[in-house]
């Protein structure tokens, strides 16, 4: 049977470890994405925001290429013009763009993160846009 000091030696060795209980960091990445509004009518500027959640600040996730592709054909492409990596830098964790939907429809949009070329981390979600006012799609 274990001390109480041996147990409580463990409980904090397991939260300081990369992965272990109480943060998530030294877990793989992911990518949290939002839209807002999610179901809009036409035309509808929407806010995307993708959020990276865990992994540690390391070069492999510092300074991305993010690429969004809207689900109406087109697509973005942000590139950063960023300074060497050095241990301790902090990684940008959180990625911004509007997009306009002129018309009607179900969009399906996927954000991608890349480094040198190499897919980290992509994320989909739909948003839902209703024909308002003035969008030929709109049934009378």
């Amino acid at each position: 049977m274990m001390s109480k000091t041996a147990l409580v030696l463990l409980a904090v060795l397991a939260a300081a470890v990369p992965g272990g209980r109480g943060d998530d960091k030294g877990e793989k990445p992911t990518l949290h994405l939002r839209a807002t509004p999610r179901f809009t009518f036409s035309p509808a500027q929407i806010l995307f925001t993708a959020e990276l959640r865990g992994g540690d600040d390391v070069e492999q996730l510092y300074c991305p290429e993010v690429e969004w592709e809207w689900g109406d054909g087109g697509k973005s492409v942000q590139e950063s013009d960023c300074d060497p990596w050095q241990d301790g830098t902090a990684i940008d964790r959180r990625f911004t763009e509007r997009h306009v939907y002129p018309r009607a429809g179900q969009y399906r949009i996927r954000v991608t993160l890349s480094k040198s070329g190499k897919k980290v981390v992509s994320q989909t979600i739909e948003v839902t846009v209703r024909a308002g006012v003035g969008d030929p799609t709109m049934e009378y």
